[in-house]
């Protein structure tokens, strides 16, 4: 198991779901007070089987006079399992910078943390790594959608932007001294395993056949979520015979 763990601050409150306006703003009522507010949700994905109206979640707190709204949204309860999942979808790339700095990911191992945000070609990657004299880009995707049995589906909607990245993916890993990974991190500890979202993308699905026949690194891993913080745990299997979700 990983030792990288982040915090949640102990101002956090819990609140109920109400509805979401738009992508990027949710409204909750807060449970202590009664209050009915509106909150910065920090994840665009489709999120339709976790917000949903009446579900818990947690909010934090934000003092800053430049943003819109006064509190962000944290994690949510899954109202089929009760796992706690994480709606931020910052926070896998924080927890992976942690355990690739740390070594805590096997699929890592001997490679040693350069930077994030490393711009090669026409994109910005989330990590970048070397071990000898190769280097190896590392493009994060956070996962939320999770059927009954266990697996775990990336993309929840449409992203042509995703296919792109992985399309380049594929073509920095033809390069000479150059190594490319997606890394898949799940943000609840209820997954067994990762598959693409055929269904839902089958573009996206396309390319990644395409990234792992270049050679690209497919690795997936999952997290404890709690109200307390987010632990990332250990790796789950990356499965591209597809099945339906």
């Amino acid at each position: 198991m990983s030792s990288v763990f982040i915090p949640y601050s102990s101002s956090i409150i819990r609140a109920i779901f109400i509805d979401r306006p738009n992508r990027f703003l949710i409204r909750c009522q807060i449970l202590e007070s009664g209050d009915i507010i509106e909150a910065y949700l920090p994840d665009s994905g489709r999120l339709k089987e976790l917000l949903i109206q009446g579900a818990e979640l947690y909010l934090l707190p934000n003092s800053d006079p430049r943003r819109k709204t006064k509190f962000s949204a944290v994690c949510v309860k899954d109202s089929t399992s009760d796992n706690w999942v994480s709606i931020n979808a910052t926070l896998p790339n924080k927890l992976t910078g942690l355990a690739l700095e740390q070594q805590q990911l096997s699929d890592f191992t001997n490679w040693r943390y350069l930077r994030s945000e490393y711009t090669k070609g026409r994109s910005r990657w989330d990590h970048l790594l070397q071990k000898d004299d190769e280097y190896m880009v590392v493009e994060v995707k956070g996962v939320t959608l999770v059927n009954r049995n266990g697996t775990g589906f990336f993309p929840d909607a449409v992203t042509a932007r995703g296919t792109k990245h992985v399309l380049e993916l594929a073509e920095i890993s033809k390069e000479l001294g150059w190594r490319a990974a997606i890394l898949f991190v799940s943000q609840r500890s209820d997954i067994k395993e990762l598959q693409p979202a055929a269904e839902i993308d089958p573009d996206f699905t396309n390319a990644l056949l395409i990234a792992e026949q270049a050679g690209v690194v497919l690795s997936a891993c999952r997290c404890h979520v709690t109200p307390n913080g987010v632990r990332l745990l250990d790796h789950v299997p990356v499965e591209l015979n597809i099945d339906a979700y």
